[in-house]
């Protein structure tokens, strides 16, 4: 467990930054196509989209979906 920890911990900048990119993204398409949108109900609502994505993938994890990835 310990070298995955340091593997995933080098990494964490990188993730955090992918994540950030898909939902600056997102919310740039989303200006685009509806420019007159609420920028903040826009937020919360790709918050919404992505939190729901990583409650499913927690899902999967707990199913054991992963366990011989």
């Amino acid at each position: 467990m310990d070298a995955i920890k340091k593997e995933l911990e080098s990494r964490k900048t990188e993730i955090r930054g992918a994540v950030d990119l898909l939902f600056k993204a997102n919310m740039k398409i989303t200006d685009w196509d509806v420019p007159e949108a609420d920028d903040n109900e826009a937020a919360l609502m790709l918050v919404k989209i992505m939190q729901d994505v990583l409650d499913e993938i927690k899902a999967d994890i707990e199913a054991g979906k992963y366990d011989y990835y």
